[in-house]
This record gives structure tokens, sequence and C-alpha cells, in this order.
């Protein structure tokens, strides 16, 4: 950039808030409330999926999917995400932010509802076709992520853009409420249409053939929502930071803002063409002048978030585990198949409504007043302290009188997580790097924190198993227990404190000024 400012941007960073900004927040923030109810919705119904597939005639317990194939119906999408914030952060940069976002959209629609209708009634067939489309599906949500970050920073006001980003983000929390709700509206209505005994009064029986309908239906009904939204999606003009700063085009940069803000703005093109002619103003990705101005802030974003993401997601996915463990679910055996959908849903909606979506919105009310950098701190901080309290006297929450005890403090480490760094490091990437490479650099990010979803997700699969064989689920080698996997998520997220002062504070600033562009 020149030394001044554009007119078009200063007016953007100047903005008081209004209508245009709250519209923004919804069309990108659907995508994310899709994108959660579709990633956590399948932790309600791999119960259902194992009863219904893998129940054999004559077992003391219902069916649980075999170890490689829950792994493959969780881990699938995840790999799919991974994929596409890579991929679809790049195409920002290249084609421009809008022109890939309606893109990602229509992608989640259609494996939504692929996903729901996975084609035979044989296991292999049901597995294979759900895994298919969950991994395109996830291609699709992994595209959301730059994207909706790049575009919310890019159109907000310096005063409140973090607020704006995290509210985005915080959609996700409705999406992991809905997912609850519907959830438990189709279980509690196919359940008292269609009763049935308990699995261990009477195994065949317990599971009725209309079950396959409900975990069907409960995943269809994540492609509603973004259905909604691609009409205003592909209303949106392109962001005026991609127009005038990588574009370079101006004219067309202030005459979409001039509608937008609905006040006078001056092309003035002569600065975008001076700022193309300095030396130096367009280095890549792989130069040594980003790598001088912005390589340890690449390696903190990617690094927090990958930490983050491993402790986070082992514990989304497995609440159900931890539930039945600590017996907030009863046994298995003791319920039908939809009863067990319902408690299960039940359970998590409350986790939901209790700790995750309210953490969500603290961001959002705090991040402009004390800033990213404290958020991210003091997150990973109580998250360590509370993993800590949990896992040392892990005995003493296991004794029914200590069990709602257990769910508070479980619930804390949500709340810190939300208000604290699975916020921030969603933020902090869409505010640091230059324009021309936001997208990508976000992408790398996100890609870094799915990674580490993996990790977890995979890895406390099989860590939380006991020692004690019956105890463990079939097909499962003994692991360390849910005792010494919560140590070590708390060793995890005590790294994620060390990492997160690579990370510069971005509060008050415009993007301009952070990235170093004017």
């Amino acid at each position: 950039m020149a030394r001044q400012q554009l007119q078009v941007l200063d007016a953007l960073d100047v903005a008081k808030t209004q209508w245009y900004h709250f519209t923004a927040i919804v069309i990108a923030g659907m995508g994310f409330f899709t994108d959660a109810y579709d990633l956590f919705c399948v932790s309600l119904v791999t119960k259902l999926l194992g009863r219904i597939y893998y129940t054999h005639p004559g077992a003391v317990k219902p069916g649980t999917l075999p170890p490689n194939v829950a792994a493959a119906v969780n881990g699938v999408a995840f790999c799919g995400t991974l994929s596409g914030q890579l991929f679809f952060g790049w195409l920002g940069d290249k084609l421009g932010r809008k022109r890939v976002y309606g893109m990602t959209l229509l992608l989640m629609v259609i494996c939504s509802v692929g996903s729901g209708l996975s084609f035979g009634s044989r296991p292999q067939a049901v597995i294979a076709t759900l895994c298919f489309f969950r991994f395109w599906l996830g291609f699709g949500i992994g595209g959301d992520y730059p994207l909706s970050a790049t575009i919310m920073s890019e159109y907000a006001n310096k005063r409140t853009r973090g607020a704006f980003i995290a509210a985005v983000f915080a959609m996700q929390g409705f999406g992991i409420l809905a997912g609850g709700m519907v959830a438990i509206i189709i279980s509690a209505s196919f359940k008292s249409a269609f009763p049935a005994p308990a699995y261990q009064d009477n195994a065949a029986a317990s599971t009725v053939p209309q079950a396959d309908y409900v975990w069907r239906l409960i995943v269809v009904f994540g492609a509603i929502p973004a259905a909604l939204t691609y009409y205003w999606r592909m209303k949106m003009p392109e962001t005026a930071r991609y127009t005038a700063l990588v574009a370079k085009n101006a004219k067309q940069a202030a005459s979409d803002m001039s509608r937008v803000l609905q006040v006078e703005i001056e092309a003035e093109q002569d600065k975008v063409d001076a700022a193309a002619e300095t030396e130096g103003a367009n280095f890549g990705l792989f130069s040594k002048q980003f790598l001088r101005r912005h390589g340890l802030h690449l390696l903190g974003t990617t690094t927090t978030w990958f930490l983050l993401d491993i402790a986070f997601y082992s514990q989304n996915l497995f609440q159900k585990d931890i539930f039945s463990s600590i017996g907030w679910i009863p046994p298995a055996k003791t319920m039908n198949a939809l009863d067990e959908v319902f408690r299960i849903a039940r359970a998590q909606t409350l986790i939901a409504l209790c700790s995750t979506v309210p953490g969500y919105w603290f961001t959002v009310a705090f991040i402009d007043r004390i800033g990213r950098f404290a958020i991210q701190l003091m997150g990973f901080f109580f998250m360590t302290v509370f993993m800590f309290a949990l896992a040392i006297p892990y005995d003493h929450w296991t004794h029914k009188d200590n069990r709602i005890g257990f769910v508070v403090m479980y619930s804390l480490t949500f709340f810190f997580a939300n208000f604290g760094p699975n916020a921030t490091t969603f933020v902090v990437p869409a505010e640091i790097f230059p324009a021309r490479l936001r997208s990508t650099c976000h992408g790398i990010s996100a890609a870094a924190g799915k990674a580490g979803a993996i990790v977890g997700a995979f890895g406390f699969l099989y860590a939380a198993q006991p020692k004690d064989p019956t105890k463990r689920d079939a097909g499962y080698p003994a692991g360390i227990g849910v005792k010494y996997s919560l140590i070590l998520l708390g060793c995890v997220n005590a790294l994620g404190m060390i990492f997160t002062f690579l990370v510069p504070e971005s509060k008050g600033k415009s993007l301009e000024e952070i990235s170093q562009e004017n």
C-alpha cells in the first residue's frame, strides 16, 4: 500500500455498526451453524448405527461400531475439512472471496442430503456411502473457515471487528445446540410412536426397524439452514480489500462500498497503482520477506489452533463416553435404541446450553475490550486447571454423589475453551496477514487445527479405553483410561499457553496497519 490509507478502506474502518454488519454475520454464520451441526450430530448417531448394523444375536451388550468403522465415520469429515481449508483458502486469494463462497455452501447442502440417503442396507454399503458424502461435506465445511473469517474481517470496522468475526464463529454454538434439539425431538417422536423394550429384556425388539430413519433424518436436517442462506451469499458484493488491494480495481471497490455504506467514496486508482509498483509490496507466501515479517505469526496461529483442537475435539466427540463412564447415562443394555439417542442428545444439549453457547458470546462481548491475547491466554490457563482438577482425583468424581460436580467442572472446561482459544484462534489469522495471503494463511492455520482434531478424535478413542477387558468396547486394545487421557489433555493445553506468546495483539488496529501493508 501507499503511505496513506485508501478512502474506501478508511470508510470501512470507521463505519458505525450498521444493518449490513448484522446481515453479514448471519450470512457467514449460517455456514458455521451447519458446520457445527454436521460435525457434531455424527457423535449422536454413532451409538445408533452400532445398534442397527453391528449387534450380534445373543450378545450381552448392544452392538457398537468396530474401531476402524468408528474412526472412519468420525474422522473422514475432518480429513475433508482439512483438505477444504487448504484448497479454498488458497482459491479465496486467487479468485476472490465471493466467487468461491457459493461453492462451499452448495457442496454442504448436496452432501448433507447424500449422507442421510446412504445407499443399500448392508453395513458395508451404508458406512461406505456415509463416509464418502461426509468427506465431501467436510471439504465444503473446510472452505467456509477461511472465507467466512476473511470476508467478515474485511467488511468490519476496526472498533468492533473482533466481536463480528467471533459472532460468526459463535453460530457454531447454536449449531451444536440445534443438533442436540433435533435429535431429542426426532428420537422422542419415534420413541412414542414405536415403543420398544430395553435391550436386556428383549435384544431383538429393542431396536425397532424405524430407528434407521432416525439417524438419517438427524443428518439430513443439516442441509436446511445452508440452503436458506445460499441466495444471500450470492448477493453479497466482493470485499473492498480484495477488489482494491489484490485485484487492483479501486473504482469497483469504491462503487461496491458506496452502495453498502450509502456514502460517496472516491476511487483513488492512482494510489492503488503506486502501491503495486512499490518494491517488495508483492512478496509471496514462500518468500524470505514473508518469513521475516509473518513467519512467527503463522507458527503461532498454527500451533495454538493445533493444540487447542486436540483437547477440544477429543472432549466434544466423546462426551457420550464420558457421560456413560461417570454413570450420567445408564448402561446401554438397560435402554432401547431410541432411548439411548434421546439421553445422549439431552446430555449434550444441556452441556451446550450451560457452557458452550455462553462461552462463545462472552468472547463476542469482551474480545474488543480486553483483547485477543488476554482471552486466549486465560482460556488455555483455565482449561489446563480444570482438566487437571478432573483428572487427578478422577476416582472421586465417579462416585454417584459427586457426578454433578464432575459435570460442572467438565462444563467449565468447555466454557473456557469457547471464552478463550476456540474463538480467538479463528479470529486472529483473519486479521494479521496481508490481504493477498489472508485467506491462504487462515486456511493453513485452520488446517493445522483440524490436524489436531484428527489427533484428538482418533487418539482419545483408543487412549480412553480402560485396562479392564470387561469394561472395554469390543475390538479395542487396552488404553490408558479416561483419567490419564485427561492428564495428557491438560498438558496439551499448557503447551497452548506457551505458544500463545507468538501471536500479536490486533485489537483496535486497521487490517493494513497490523499486516504492515500501508
